[in-house]
């Protein structure tokens, strides 16, 4: 055998032998289909259905939740302009061809949105992850609008129909907005106090062993009150009764940032200050550049905690003696039976608690962009 032929062994591949018959090429135009048995038949069955979903499919790009949305946001416009509204023992609600159109309207930009698809730009992107919700609240309105004002399965006045906020809108913006002011100026005066108090309080007590000694254990017992049972208290030893509301907000918003920023700066791992000492740190550089920095997202944390906590005892307040606000708003609506007014009231109330938690967040993204990828909420 020669040095090709053992070369050719050793990989695996034998030589043709003299004198014996060189093997027959396969044939490359024969597939493993065709030697398949029933693999014609599968292969043109899948033909067919490919090319019926070619015929049934809807054009490149277009958004189908969104057609569906604007089928929905459709038939509530429709309901509310076709259907009567049942009386009630007054002429009618107000503001219901005007609801019908805007449903309409609205119904006519999501049908763009969605055969626009890619085409969409902007607007379509942010649409796009809403598109069930756009769905739900237009089944949600068509069920209120049918309960209240077409089929008065829900008695009034404690229960109106949608185009009641128009109503409330158009009358009494005013007040509402004057309370919305105000009710903001109380949140941000007693959260940012009890913010910065509450850090600088959890820093001294996760460091300092001798502020751990004295406020830990006043932490742990007066922590869990809740501010609203301090309510009495507060009122009566605060000059007036903003001082006192504001006194309740921040002491709702101390005790969750308190806890979690002890809890962060208490958790820092011991090899970053002992790095930061070999490389000559002081203590107001540990404090301020390593246990800090990496306390930050407990930090958020309890600032999300406060701001719920906080925005609830606002409303106690508010209802209890300030003259101004959400909550003496819901009062007034409640006394003179404006339940309409008080729903409006309601929505501002969480269209303001979540505008002021997606803020937090976007602060929260900011302040901790060099922590990027390791925050996972």
């Amino acid at each position: 055998m020669t040095t090709a032929e053992h070369a050719l062994d050793a990989l695996g591949a034998a030589p043709a032998r003299a004198g014996s018959p060189p093997p027959l090429p396969r044939p490359s135009h024969v597939s493993h289909a065709s030697r398949t048995p029933g693999a014609p038949a599968a292969a043109s069955g899948d033909a067919a259905a490919a090319a019926l979903a070619k015929r049934t499919a809807l054009p490149p790009g277009v958004w189908r939740t969104g057609l569906l949305a604007a089928l929905a946001w459709f038939g509530l416009g429709l309901v509310t302009l076709l259907w009567p509204n049942k009386p009630i023992g007054f002429s009618d609600w107000n503001f219901t061809d005007e609801f019908g159109i805007a449903t309409l309207v609205a119904g006519a930009a999501f049908l763009a949105v969605a055969l626009l698809g890619a085409r969409a730009g902007r607007v379509g992107r942010t649409l796009r992850p809403a598109g069930q919700w756009l769905v739900a609240s237009a089944v949600v309105l068509a069920l209120w609008e049918i309960g209240t004002a077409k089929l008065a399965v829900l008695p009034s006045p404690f229960f109106a129909p949608p185009q009641s906020l128009i109503d409330v809108v158009n009358e009494d913006w005013r007040r509402l907005g004057l309370s919305t002011a105000y009710s903001l100026r109380l949140l941000a005066n007693g959260f940012v106090i009890g913010a910065l108090v509450g850090f600088v309080t959890g820093v001294a007590v996760g460091w300092s062993r001798i502020a751990g000694y004295w406020v830990h254990p006043l932490l742990r017992f007066l922590g869990p009150v809740p501010a609203s049972a301090l309510l009495p208290l507060a009122f009566f030893f605060a000059p007036s009764s903003y001082v006192a509301a504001v006194f309740l907000v921040a002491l709702a918003t101390f005790f969750p940032v308190a806890v979690l920023t002890w809890s962060g700066v208490a958790s820092v791992g011991k090899s970053y200050y002992d790095v930061a000492r070999t490389l000559g740190a002081s203590e107001r550089f540990l404090v301020l550049r390593v246990a800090i920095p990496a306390a930050l997202p407990q930090v958020f944390v309890g600032l999300f905690m406060g701001l719920g906590a906080s925005f609830s005892v606002l409303i106690t307040a508010e209802m209890m003696g300030v003259k101004a606000g959400l909550g003496w708003y819901l009062q007034w609506a409640q006394g003179w039976a404006s339940y309409a007014n008080m729903y409006a009231a309601l929505l501002v109330m969480a269209a303001l608690c979540s505008g002021l938690i997606t803020l937090l967040f976007k602060v929260r993204d900011r302040v901790l962009s060099w922590q990027k990828g390791t925050v996972k909420w």
